[in-house]
């Protein structure tokens, strides 16, 4: 008897993020190094360059592309990488055991701090880097399990000094 074939395959989710990447090898030996990432498959072109590669940091599968190749549907004007747009648009949010911990090996790997480890309003300690190809990635540990009422208080009582400090300029 055949076996139906499952319309999301085995160990993925609904949404797998893509990254489009200048420099694809570069990328996966960044990403096992700072994320503890597990290459699952890559194909390079003929001529060595990553056309297409698939990873995954803890549950959660992720692809990675060139920024440039030639592959049938895909022309120059697809999608761009971080270095092409000048920034992103995109911030991937990371939990993991120790926020800490994790911040401090991609920091170590060459990812950029983008400020210090914080706790936040929502109840989790985070902590940002930009990874050197441009990504935005959020370490988080979540620590306190707030309602939707505390945490609407919480931000409240964040913004009330903010706010005290503009009127005052």
């Amino acid at each position: 008897m055949e076996q139906k074939v499952k319309p999301i395959p085995e160990g993925y989710h609904t949404i797998t993020p893509g990254l489009v990447i200048k420099d694809g090898a570069r990328a996966i030996e960044f990403y096992k190094k700072a994320f503890d990432a597990t290459e699952i498959y890559r194909m390079d072109s003929p001529s060595g360059a990553l056309i297409h590669a698939e990873l995954k940091i803890g549950d959660s599968h992720f692809m990675l592309g060139s920024e440039k190749h030639e592959h049938p549907g895909h022309d120059e004007s697809c999608a761009k990488s971080p270095s092409e747009l000048k920034g992103t648009t995109v911030n991937f949010y990371l939990y993991v055991e120790d926020s800490d911990a994790a911040f401090k090996s991609a920091v170590k790997a060459g990812g950029q701090a983008m400020g210090e480890m914080q706790e936040m309003f929502w109840g989790d300690r985070i902590g940002n880097i930009r990874d050197p190809f441009g990504y935005l990635w959020t370490f988080a540990t979540h620590k306190v399990d707030v309602t939707p009422e505390e945490m609407k208080e919480r931000a409240t009582q964040i913004a009330r000094p903010a706010e005290a400090a503009n009127a005052r300029r």
